[in-house]
């Protein structure tokens, strides 16, 4: 499966591993791994709503395949409170050739930060507060409504 929303920990390197295995075929293998900030934040709890949050990230995916010639796709995305450290996100992707690896997988982290539904509550030693967007991530996003993909016309 290529899409996991879990409270359980993953194992980045098992996930490398599948990504790279024989019989995917591939040349190239991208991936991004997001941890927990340790910068003040004594720890982060991750809310979400199961089953619109798995359909959003599958939507996410199938638009990264529509856009590039992609073997295989890992999106894992954890909810929960989580430490400094901890694991929150993988995303990988299997192409034949690195550039499609490459955009694929900034495409996919571009569109999880902003279109996900994950709400972000932190622990400081000033209290709790929710994450806010950042327009920064909107605008990275937003650029990907104005790239196309080498399939795309």
């Amino acid at each position: 499966m290529s899409v996991r929303v879990q409270a359980e920990d993953f194992d980045p390197g098992r996930e490398l591993a599948r990504l790279s295995a024989a019989e995917i075929g591939g040349g190239a293998v991208a991936s991004f791994l997001g941890l927990v900030r340790g910068e003040g934040v004594r720890a982060m709890t991750l809310h979400h709503y199961p089953g619109m949050t798995e359909r959003q990230l599958e939507i996410i995916e199938g638009q990264a395949r529509s856009r590039w010639p992609l073997l295989e796709v890992a999106i894992i995305h954890r909810f929960g409170r989580l430490l400094p450290g901890d694991n929150i996100v993988f995303v990988g992707v299997a192409a034949r050739h690195r550039g499609a690896a490459f955009a694929a997988c900034e495409f996919l982290m571009d569109w999880l930060k902003t279109a996900a539904p994950f709400w972000k509550l932190e622990e400081t030693a000033d209290g709790e507060h929710w994450v806010e967007a950042k327009a920064e991530d909107d605008a990275r996003t937003e650029r990907w409504n104005r790239v196309k993909g080498p399939d795309e016309r």
